[in-house]
């Protein structure tokens, strides 16, 4: 083999090299909506407040993400809903804050959480779920997506995504970072809620857009879970902020 020909391997190698890495060296922003179905999130014995609010509530939120680390955060456009329950009554709803950090090489997960107006900083281990990869495709937000799904044992919570391998692994909005793909869509318990991406714009984050959430009371997820789940015994309610006013 002739110098030159090994000099035009050689490139072509490094090329190819370059051009894998590409693949997984991205950073951008996915804008996701959020479809809640509010009737079906009622506790027993509130059916008569079907009435009064709307069968699905949409939210929009961002997750900004680079090649370690990923932020799922509320749109900054994601205002507070002002719904007519009729009879002159005017219902308010605010969905809680809410940030999310990972960093799914170090098994590492930052939570923001509000709650009751309190907000509460929670780390915790990233958790594993032994997901079951499927052959279905289906296009989302322009990308090719296959599916996954999970059950758990109680048979609580019920789940099928959508991941597309041509973004970034171990990347997905809320806790959904384990599969070898991005997670672009998520149906939780067949229709109680689902994450669905709009959009994917690939560009240099701003040098805020992508930060360790900070702030509020330190606490651990089991805590922060049990406090929760014993407020919403004594309320009767979700743990979203529901104002009701003449």
């Amino acid at each position: 083999m002739t110098t030159k020909m090994k000099r035009i391997l050689l490139l072509l190698g490094v090329l190819v090299a370059l051009s894998a890495s590409y693949c997984f060296a991205q950073e951008g922003v996915i804008d996701y909506e959020v479809k809640i179905n509010m009737h079906r999130n009622l506790p027993p014995g509130e059916e008569g407040m079907k009435a009064m609010i709307p069968e699905f509530r949409t939210q929009k939120l961002q997750l900004f993400f680079n090649q370690e680390a990923s932020l799922y955060k509320p749109a900054e456009e994601d205002d507070d809903e002002e719904i007519n329950g009729g009879g002159g009554v005017q219902i308010r709803m605010r969905q809680p804050m809410s940030e999310v950090y990972t960093e799914p090489a170090q098994q590492r997960i930052v939570e923001l959480r509000e709650f009751f107006d309190k907000k509460y900083l929670i780390e915790d281990t990233l958790r594993m779920r032994p997901w079951k990869l499927g052959t279905e495709t289906k296009t989302i937000a322009g990308y090719a997506c296959r599916n996954a799904t999970f059950a758990s044992e109680d048979g609580k919570e019920k789940l099928l995504v959508w991941y597309t391998d041509k973004i970034r692994p171990s990347l997905g909005p809320d806790r959904f970072a384990s599969l070898p793909g991005t997670v672009l869509e998520v149906d939780t318990n067949d229709g109680e809620r689902i994450i669905t991406a709009k959009t994917v714009t690939l560009r240099a984050l701003k040098k805020a857009e992508l930060k360790v959430p900070s702030g509020g009371t330190k606490m651990t997820s089991a805590a922060f879970r049990k406090m929760v789940d014993e407020q919403i015994r004594k309320m009767g309610g979700s743990n979203g902020r529901v104002i009701i006013r003449n």
